[in-house]
């Protein structure tokens, strides 16, 4: 069969790689061509065109590059057509991804979703599109499955979350030859700074997170660089002291490191599966974030939060991320009670994500839904 995957950011690139190779396995006949990463590419699917291309983060950078984003839809519609897919798979990144799929669906194609869009964050009119729209939903948030179908009488399969397997399959050396490996300090505990895979994420909290680093020099403080950013993007920030840099590399990075300063997103979760004490960092373009306040209705932005229901890791939000701030919480992570709370907090959270086997399974009812379709 003719599969057809779309998504948009370096997490469903993670995400669509090991849905790929799950697909490939259950059906050696599979033909799959996506919109991704070097991930996807390297799992076995024929790449359309690189995330990298289509990463715009707010309300204010998207439409100032609308005429990209249109084009895109433009060349996302020939390109569909012209492999004429069995299904078209859309992986999270909801303003590219429905509107792709209310034309899919109404060209004849199969529509399914595989990670929700956050429509319980904001704008959760968004049902009525995904309604009429997605044949079926796969989501990776425990809550996702109440959300859908008692709020909104739309059946959903909940798979589990699929990082607990992304991280699972990481090989783990010895934190030694690790350290080793990413050239970094034999002696010193490692504070990793995650500040995101976009231009304008990274820009905003990188420089504040940086400057905790000053008259900390027993820790080492090292950068986690997004394989979707140029290393030379990463040169300003790398030339301050007291700071290292790894590309491409987060996960042996979060496996040796003694706690960690996150920007809100997927990172936060990977954190917390590596058991690594946070604070979560965000400061967006200002305009943008004034609308987002005013839309999103959730009392948390980090997944650790939102899936625990409660506060487990401190937020420093816009104004709130200060250098005194981030150092005062930061220091409360690094050892004592802060740090303990967290840490027994974690192994909730993994209860909670379910167990192994997310890709595993949303591939066989992606598969099983296909084959019910056809007969």
């Amino acid at each position: 069969m003719k599969y057809y995957i779309i998504a948009g950011e370096a997490s469903g690139d993670l995400h669509g790689s090991n849905l790929i190779r799950e697909l490939r396995v259950q059906d050696p006949d599979a033909h799959i061509r996506c919109w991704g990463g070097d991930l996807m590419q390297e799992a076995g699917g024929t790449l359309a065109r690189h995330y990298k291309s289509m990463a715009f983060m707010g309300f204010f950078e998207v439409i100032a590059n609308l005429g990209s984003i249109f084009r895109n839809i433009s060349y996302c519609k020939e390109d569909i057509e012209e492999f004429n897919p069995d299904v078209v798979i859309f992986i999270d990144f909801s303003g590219f991804n429905l509107r792709i799929a209310k034309w899919a669906k109404a060209k004849g194609y199969r529509t399914n979703y595989y990670i929700s869009p956050q429509i319980w964050a904001s704008r959760e009119n968004r049902i009525k599109k995904i309604k009429r729209d997605i044949d079926a939903m796969y989501v990776i948030l425990p809550f996702e499955k109440d959300f859908y179908e008692k709020k909104h009488d739309f059946p959903v399969h909940f798979v589990g979350h699929p990082l607990i397997d992304a991280i699972a399959n990481t090989k783990a050396e010895v934190p030694e030859v690790t350290r080793k490996q990413l050239g970094l300090a034999p002696d010193k505990k490692v504070i990793a700074l995650l500040p995101g895979s976009r231009v304008q994420e990274v820009q905003k909290t990188l420089d504040v997170m940086l400057s905790v680093a000053r008259g900390m020099d027993e820790y080492q403080f090292v950068i986690a660089g997004a394989p979707s950013l140029e290393d030379s993007f990463y040169e300003p920030f790398t030339r301050k002291g007291n700071v290292s840099f790894v590309k491409n590399r987060t996960y042996e990075l979060l496996g040796v490191a003694h706690a960690a300063l996150v920007t809100s997103g997927t990172a936060t979760l990977e954190t917390a599966l590596f058991n690594v004490p946070q604070v979560v960092c965000y400061n967006g373009n200002w305009i943008s974030y004034q609308i987002a306040k005013r839309i999103i209705t959730l009392d948390y932005i980090s997944l650790v939060n939102l899936v625990m229901g409660k506060e487990v890791v401190k937020e420093l939000i816009q104004g709130d991320l200060t250098t005194a701030n981030l150092r005062e919480e930061l220091n409360k992570i690094l050892e004592g009670p802060v740090r303990q709370e967290q840490l027994k907090a974690y192994e909730e959270l993994r209860k909670k994500l379910g167990g192994r086997g997310a890709s595993k399974e949303a591939a066989s009812l992606i598969i099983a839904g296909l084959k019910d379709h056809q007969q």
